[in-house]
């Protein structure tokens, strides 16, 4: 599952929910369902849904967005999701010089930690842009770089039957999907998209619960 080490020696973190822990992925069908950019407008009606429907996510945020909703990144780790580091300006990472980079993680390490009283240990670079420089800056924020099995497209699609129709295309076991919490057609879309996967059997869980106490690492890489 680690597609990249950059430390052998890296200290372990975890950061999933009691109750996610007693989920073993290795018995049964999980799936990490993840959103980024928020938190947004539209983050509450998600959060929502998926307290009915008794799922878990992981939500990557954006520096910038914390500090205009601060209540709301609260809100996403009281309902027992994991939450990541997505940076503080969604800024294309290895365009940007070293210590660019570092402020970037450094920043919206400390706004997450302020407005939730956690520090996360994952982070998403955005657009998927990565390299080595970012892993090892990402070393030195103590964060574990989270990419994805299959993205939506949601941001492009804006349609919540398109939307739908992709996650269930994308579902895998131990899969990881990209989605946007801040794009309206995909939050209506989610009580069907959730309805579904149980269906067929998804168990929803955070990242940090597929990973089953092997990760996240600081330094490396996933998926």
């Amino acid at each position: 599952m680690v597609i990249h080490a950059l430390l052998a020696a890296s200290l372990v973190l975890t950061s999933a929910p009691a109750a996610q822990a007693q989920i073993d992925c290795t018995r049964v069908k999980c799936l990490a369902l993840t959103f980024d950019d928020g938190p947004g407008e539209t983050t509450p009606a998600l959060l929502k849904t998926l307290k009915q429907a008794g799922a878990k996510a992981t939500f990557f945020l954006v520096g910038k967005q914390v500090e205009r909703r601060p209540k709301i990144a609260k809100q996403v780790l009281a309902q027992g999701h994991a939450i990541g580091n997505h940076t503080y300006s969604h800024a294309s990472l290895p365009t940007l010089l070293d210590d660019e980079i570092f402020t970037e993680l450094e920043s919206t390490q400390e706004i997450i930690e302020d407005a939730t009283g956690r520090r996360p240990v994952m982070f998403r670079p955005p657009y998927g842009h990565t390299d080595d420089r970012v892993l090892a800056m990402a070393y030195q924020t103590e964060l574990a770089q989270i990419m994805w099995t299959g993205t939506t497209l949601d941001w492009q699609l804006r349609d919540a039957k398109k939307i739908k129709a992709a996650v269930l295309r994308l579902a895998q076991r131990n899969g990881v999907i990209l989605m946007h919490d801040t794009v309206p057609a995909t939050v209506k879309a989610m009580p069907g998209i959730v309805k579904e996967l149980k269906k067929r059997g998804y168990h929803l869980v955070t990242v940090s619960t597929l990973l089953r106490g092997k990760g996240p690492k600081s330094g490396e890489s996933y998926f």
